[in-house]
């Protein structure tokens, strides 16, 4: 046990680290799944329709 003063000191910084890393990569993650677009679902709609000969009437 003799010359481990320095865990007390690197385990805490290491924690540190790892918390700070751990919210920089959540708010980053955050910021990108919310950011604005120009795309509306209306727009989006032709992309993933069926083709015209396959749609079926709903209404």
């Amino acid at each position: 046990m003799i010359n481990m003063w320095w865990i007390y000191i690197v385990v805490p910084i290491l924690m540190a680290l790892g918390v700070c890393g751990f919210l920089a990569i959540v708010g980053v993650q955050t910021s990108w799944l919310t950011h604005k677009t120009d795309r509306r679902a209306e727009d989006m709609y032709d992309e993933f329709a069926d083709p015209r000969g396959k749609r079926h009437r709903r209404s």
